[in-house]
């Protein structure tokens, strides 16, 4: 009878991961098609779906960094869907998928350098999200989507991601040939990946204000 319950118990533990990776396999997918702030104006609706799990927002920041110090913080935030020890997380464009131990992007952050000009388009999350389930649900994931431009001038800049997954931002960045180091820029128990492109470039930082809400 021990044995037999052990088994049963781990059988039950082997199907509650598969749901947990199934369920936060589809959320990425959602996240990714229903949220695409860089390509909307106006207002936009997709569906979250998960078997079990919670949705939340969370408060995220992405720095430009120059010589002197900060010269943009925009307030990114991110929503996380979380199941046991899976989940996805979008955050500044990219779409996270993430595990105990590990993370990688799905989609990757919206930031763009090549020799003359270093782009930061930065999706600004606005909303207080905070949904759970058991049993199922969908979710209607409206956002509401304007857009802002800045010119932060020619210099040297790094680019500042805070996240509880660095593994995946920091890989991302690698990929693009920047030097990557990782530091708590505002002491807030959180880090960030600071990317830094070498040489002088024309920065800009363009904000994609969006509203978000779950009904």
């Amino acid at each position: 009878m021990v044995a037999l319950g052990l088994v049963t118990a781990s059988v039950g533990t082997v199907v509650d991961q598969h749901a947990a990776a199934s369920d936060a396999q589809r959320v990425a997918d959602d996240l990714d098609e229903a949220l695409r702030p860089v390509e909307t104006t106006g207002v936009r609706r997709g569906t979250v779906s998960f078997s079990s799990g919670s949705l939340e927002t969370l408060d995220r920041e992405v720095r430009v960094l120059d010589s002197g110090g900060t010269a943009a913080v925009v307030d990114a935030n991110a929503l996380r869907f979380t199941s046991a020890d899976r989940g996805a997380t979008y955050l500044a464009g990219a779409v996270l998928a993430h595990g105990s131990g590990w993370s990688r992007t799905r989609s990757p952050v919206t930031v763009t350098a090549d020799p003359d000009v270093l782009v930061v388009s930065v999706p600004a999350l606005d909303g207080d999200v905070a949904r759970a389930a058991s049993g199922g649900a969908t979710y209607t994931l409206r956002s509401n989507v304007s857009h802002d431009r800045r010119n932060l001038g020619r210099g040297g800049y790094r680019v500042a991601v805070e996240t509880e997954h660095t593994e995946a931002v920091r890989a991302q960045f690698e990929r693009w040939n920047a030097t990557v180091t990782q530091r708590d820029v505002d002491g807030d128990g959180v880090p960030s990946v600071v990317a830094d492109f070498s040489g002088a470039r024309t920065a800009y930082v363009v904000v994609h204000e969006t509203e978000v809400s779950v009904t």
